[in-house]
């Protein structure tokens, strides 16, 4: 369990970064939902150890994590969105080097890589030079280096992007399975993802917490509230406001929130974790595009 208390962090050019953010997190899947630049970024560094706060207290499973940040390191997996690697050592080498900073003897060492090479599909690409491998392939790298040592906490920023389909799908079930006894913290803009895989929420915004909760409980408010149109009337009732639109095979689609039929071609729409977070941010009034 993963708890912060009052965290606050200002950088030196004046941005509120975080603003009194308190929250547990359990174990298991938990997403991370929020613009850019509602500090997603900010929060997953200041766990990840890699920033100081201003005020506030992070505590894992009874550990004092800004007192002690170099014994969370030593349970912690950190996938950021942008990450470098050494342009000339191999997959298997750089995963090596990577396990050895861990602290994983040489036979951890040899079973971990070797089961997550395989897990990950980059066996046949192991004596290849990271730098030359395609995004998806360096993606898949980043989440391999990131589960070396069976870290209790991990934090993944974006791990699905530049993966095909496929790719994804099966990450996404990687993840379920492995986050069965331990924190998994997802940050990623396809809400769909979180919203398949994750059984609780985070969303910020400005640097603020704006909700946070099980998935069904955040998005049962909403039922018989969300309504499918494709196009909008001329006045909406009051309190009727549009959450969403998009396309649908190449038509127009609107998702609007209303207590009642909002007009008379409106038909009821299933309520999704999207409608949930537009509707926070409406209430707050942002017109964050998301």
């Amino acid at each position: 369990m993963l708890t912060l208390t009052n965290i606050n962090k200002k950088y030196a050019d004046g941005t509120q970064a975080l603003s009194d953010i308190s929250i547990t997190l359990p174990t298991g899947m938990v997403g991370l939902l929020g613009p850019n630049g509602a500090g997603k970024s900010s929060l997953m560094r200041t766990l990840a150890c890699l920033q100081s706060v201003d005020t506030g207290q992070v505590n894992f499973d009874g550990l004092d994590v800004l007192q002690h940040p170099e014994q969370m390191r030593k349970q912690l997996g950190y996938l950021p969105q942008q990450f470098g690697v050494y342009p000339n050592m191999s997959c298997i080498a750089l995963l090596e080097h990577i396990a050895i900073l861990k602290g994983l003897d040489r036979k951890d060492r040899q079973q971990q890589i070797s089961e997550l090479l395989a897990l990950l599909n980059l066996s046949q690409f192991a004596s290849k030079k990271v730098s030359h491998f395609s995004g998806g392939m360096k993606q898949r790298f980043g989440i391999a280096q990131a589960l070396l040592g069976s870290p209790k906490l991990i934090i993944l920023d974006e791990p699905t992007a530049g993966l095909d389909p496929a790719e994804r799908e099966s990450l996404n079930n990687l993840l379920v399975t492995i986050s069965k006894q331990r924190l998994v913290l997802l940050s990623t803009h396809i809400v769909e993802d979180i919203e398949n895989q994750c059984h609780f929420v985070a969303m910020i915004n400005q640097g603020r917490l704006i909700q946070s909760g099980e998935v069904a409980a955040l998005i049962k408010p909403l039922h018989g509230c969300v309504w499918l149109l494709e196009s909008l009337p001329s006045v909406l009732p009051q309190e009727s406001f549009v959450l969403s639109q998009s396309y649908r095979y190449g038509k127009p689609s609107f998702r609007v929130y209303a207590t009642t039929a909002p007009a008379e071609r409106a038909r009821p729409g299933e309520v999704t974790l999207q409608d949930s977070y537009f509707y926070e941010l409406k209430l707050r009034g942002s017109n964050t595009c998301y």
